[in-house]
Formats: structure tokens, C-alpha cells, sequence
């Protein structure tokens, strides 16, 4: 992809990646073999024996979310309207931290199912919640990143390699950081990953605005540039007061990719620390990174979607820089994939193993062989992602219909006494039905002629509703109105 392809530039470029690549890791043993204790406890493996600073909370936070995703997709829409996601982001960090945080530390909560357990007072919920992240790590997460980080890698090198070789490599580097570190070598690595990616993306901001002489209004259409969203656009500016809201709330405060780092603190105040400088990252650097590059190559290139990214990248960037900006692509995919690994291997253990085979003895052997599996069903699933890009589209919209229902349960809990885990199940699955209807029926039919981010509102409330209704009626219980009561710091 870059401008020179020669085997001697290929050779260059590949070499930096590697030794950039091989730094990482070494600096990263080093700091990971200062720890006190290593005794494969769930707190051991999957909170870092609670022992992160906040510096190493907010680089596992930002770079368990930063990936080829944000870089190549977001820059491909080629519009500022985008940066939406990456700002209301804050709202969803400052929930984590001022609501959430203090509920997971409160429960001693190693998954955020365990949170939904110990306020119903029932298994039935958590172990729904639980497979539902699962397999929306297993077959999305997990398979998307290698997927998107090995397209990337190469078209970067310009080889005749399969995509599957890159993607088996990436798998295998972000495994081994999974299996033998744990959460505390996902955390490090992520952060050390961090200060050179967003230094590589930022350098590559500057590096567009110059390319245009700083002038990226002329010749670019007002739509492309615009921060109001009209009723037409991806996110008409309705929307960021009603289901954007809690998009964020779902994906930065529930979801256990997210904040399995901000419970690895050793105190509440560290965690907050840590996803309050996340917070600002998430604000002050992110959204200019997925968004200006892209509307830089609409200005030079034209409409060229996914390509614009790496387009520009080949026309910008120094060759002696190229195998730089490479090893911080496969860092963003190794971090973002050991992470969400970390992740789904302690929901099976903590919400599975332990509950229904028996206690754990050592979660690093166990963590080890669930890591193996999930990483070779990862793997096997990059060609169906590769082959057809329908099948892509219909993951996506299948990842939405977990999101609200998931969040009825967390909310029906927090803001109600009384109400039985059976009743939340029926609201989580009353929302997947309704939003399933709507993006497969309704819609596509012009039954209901709403935004699918304005009917997330409708899923959430009528999912709340549903199990509140359930509960009086079904199961013969009274829920008590108590809202959210201040935790305890």
C-alpha cells in the first residue's frame, strides 16, 4: 500500500515492525514480572491482583476500545459527523465512574454479571447476561479484529500473503499475552502500545492537514464537515440526546471488555482516576484521529470508503516510518484482541467453570486452554468475515440486539427493590425480539419509520417495563421504586 513496494522497502518496513513489535513484549515482561503474587486466583489472572495504577487503567481502557475498527472504519465514512461516537463516549466513562465503579468495588465483582446476581438475588440473570457477552465475543469481537487487522496488514506490506497468515500471527502474539500474563500484561502492554499509536495517529493528523495546506473546507461538501446531523445522516443530532446516550452507557460501563480494567484498581479513587484520564484521551485526542485523515482523502481521492485511511497513510508518511506505523496497527489489533480474550475467558470461568463444573484450583491452566479454543475459533471464522461482506453487516446488527436488552437488566436492578431475575429475563428477551422485528421486519418494510438509534429508547424502556410487568404479574412480586443510591467511596 505504501508508495515504495520494493522487497527492499517491504524488508525495511517488516524488520521495524518486528523490532517495535519484540520492544513491546520485553517491556512489557519486565514490568509484568514485578508483580508480588502469582497465584492463579480469579483476582490473579482477571484483575491484576487488583494491583493496576490508574496510568495502566486508562491505556488498557483506550486501547481495548482503539483499534483498525476506529482507524480504517470510522476514517472511511470520511465525515466529522462520526467523531459523535468517540465524544459522547465521555458521557458513558463518567457514568462508569460515578455510578458503576463504585457498585463492582461494593460487590467485589470480578464480572459485571456478578453485579446482576448479587442485586436480583437470583443465578438465572447473571448466567443469561454472561453467554450473551460470550458469544458476542466468541463470534464478533474476536474474529472482527483479526479480520480488520489483517486486511490492513496486508495491504500495508503489498505481499502475496494470504489474509489468514497475518490474522493467524496476530492471534497467536495477542494469545500468548493473554495465557501467560494475564489481565496485568494485557493492561501493560496495552498502555506502552498506546503512547505510540496515538503519537503515529496524531503525527498522521498533522501530516494530512499539511498535505492541504491546513485547508480542509474547500472542495469538501458542507455535509462532510457539519457536526449537526440532519434527519438523513448517520447520526441526525436528535439522536445524541436520546439512544446515543445509552449506547454509550451499555458499552463503557456494562460491558465486561471495558470494565474488567477499571475493577483491576486497588481502590475505588485509583479506578476513577484511571477512567477519568481515559475519559480526556476518549475527548481531547480520539476524535480528531478517526475523522480528519478521512476527510483529508475525500478532499484528495474523492468517495474511496474503507481505502481512505490507508491511502492517505501511503501517500504521507516516510517510508523509514512505515514499519513504525505497521507495528502499532498489529499493536491496536493485539491489544484490542488479548483484551477481549482476558475477558471472555474470565466470564466462562468465574460465570461458568466455578458455578456449574466445580472450583478452580489454578485459572492460569484453566485460562490457558479456554484461550487456545476461543483463539482457534476466532481464527477459523476470518475467512466467513472475508468471503461476504452481507455476513459482516448481519453480525453488526446482531451485536445491537444484545446492547438495550442487556442494559434493561442492569437498570431494572439499580433503580428497583423486588424484582425477580426471572421477570429481567423476560425483558431481555422481549428487547431482542422487538429490536429484532424492527431491523428485519418493521423497518425495511417503512412500518416504523424511526432512526434505529431513537427505537433504542423504545427497546430499553418497554425491555424495563416489560420486566417490571412480568414481575407483578407472572412471578406475584411488588418492585420498590429506590433509584440510584449513593455508593459508598
Amino acid at each position: 500500500m505504501f508508495g515504495d513496494t520494493s522487497n527492499y522497502a517491504n524488508g525495511v518496513q517488516l524488520a521495524v515492525c518486528v523490532a517495535l513489535t519484540a520492544f513491546i513484549g520485553l517491556m512489557t515482561w519486565l514490568k509484568v514480572r514485578q508483580a508480588k503474587t502469582h497465584d492463579g486466583s480469579s483476582k490473579d489472572v482477571f484483575l491484576a491482583g487488583g494491583g493496576l495504577s490508574w496510568i495502566f487503567v486508562a491505556g488498557s481502557i483506550t486501547l481495548t476500545n482503539l483499534s483498525t475498527d476506529q482507524l480504517v472504519g470510522m476514517n472511511g465514512n470520511q465525515m466529522a459527523l462520526l467523531a459523535w461516537w468517540e465524544i459522547a463516549g465521555f458521557f458513558g466513562l463518567m457514568t462508569l465512574a460515578f455510578v458503576f465503579v463504585p457498585l463492582y468495588y461494593k460487590h467485589n465483582c470480578t464480572t459485571v454479571t456478578e453485579l446482576l446476581e448479587r442485586r436480583y438475588g437470583g443465578r438465572s440473570i447473571r448466567t443469561l447476561i454472561s453467554a450473551l457477552f460470550l458469544l458476542g465475543n466468541v463470534l464478533i469481537y474476536l474474529p472482527a479484529a483479526l479480520y480488520s487487522g489483517g486486511l490492513f496488514l496486508q495491504s500495508l506490506f503489498g505481499m502475496n500473503i494470504d489474509l489468514l497468515v497475518f490474522s493467524v500471527i496476530l492471534a497467536v502474539i495477542a494469545a500468548a499475552y493473554t495465557i501467560f500474563g494475564g489481565l496485568r500484561a494485557v493492561a501493560v502492554m496495552d498502555t506502552y502500545s498506546g503512547v505510540g499509536i496515538l503519537g503515529l495517529a496524531l503525527l498522521i493528523v498533522y501530516l494530512a492537514l499539511a498535505a492541504v495546506d491546513f485547508d480542509i473546507v474547500t472542495d469538501v461538501p458542507p455535509e462532510r464537515l457539519t457536526m449537526i446531523g440532519g434527519a438523513d445522516s448517520p447520526i441526525p443530532f436528535h439522536t445524541l440526546f436520546t439512544g446515543m446516550l445509552f449506547i454509550q452507557i451499555f458499552y463503557w460501563s456494562t460491558n465486561q471488555n471495558i470494565t474488567q480494567r477499571a475493577m483491576a484498581a486497588p481502590t475505588i479513587k485509583e479506578a476513577r482516576k484511571g477512567v477519568f484520564a481515559a475519559a480526556a484521551i476518549r475527548i481531547l485526542i480520539v476524535p480528531p484521529i478517526v475523522v480528519l485523515p478521512g476527510i483529508v482523502a475525500y478532499k484528495l481521492y474523492g468517495d474511496v470508503g474503507d481505502a481512505a485511511y490507508g491511502m492517505l497513510v501511503a501517500d504521507i508518511m516516510p517510508v523509514w516510518l512505515s514499519g513504525a506505523f505497521a507495528a502499532m496497527v498489529a499493536a491496536a489489533v493485539i491489544t484490542t484482541f488479548s483484551a477481549v480474550l482476558n475477558s471472555t475467558v474470565a466470564l466462562y470461568s468465574v460465570d461458568f467453570h466455578e458455578q456449574f463444573i466445580g472450583k478452580v484450583d489454578n485459572h492460569w491452566r484453566l485460562g490457558a486452554l479456554m484461550s487456545v479454543l476461543a483463539t482457534i475459533v476466532a481464527i477459523s471464522l476470518v475467512p466467513i468475515y472475508s468471503s461476504a461482506d452481507s455476513i459482516i453487516n448481519l453480525l453488526q446488527e446482531l451485536n445491537g440486539l444484545l446492547s438495550m436488552p442487556i442494559l434493561s437488566a442492569f437498570i431494572a436492578c439499580l433503580l428497583f427493590r423486588g424484582v425477580d431475575a426471572r421477570a429481567a429475563i423476560v425483558g431481555v428477551i422481549w428487547g431482542v425480539v422487538l429490536y429484532g422485528a424492527f431491523t428485519f421486519q418493521l423497518s425495511p418494510r417503512g412500518i416504523i419509520n424511526m432512526h434505529y438509534i431513537d427505537f433504542m429508547v423504545v427497546v430499553l424502556v418497554t425491555s424495563v417495563l416489560a420486566s417490571l410487568v412480568a414481575n407483578r404479574l407472572i412471578f406475584g412480586g411488588r418492585a420498590e421504586f429506590v433509584g440510584f443510591k449513593k455508593q459508598p467511596v
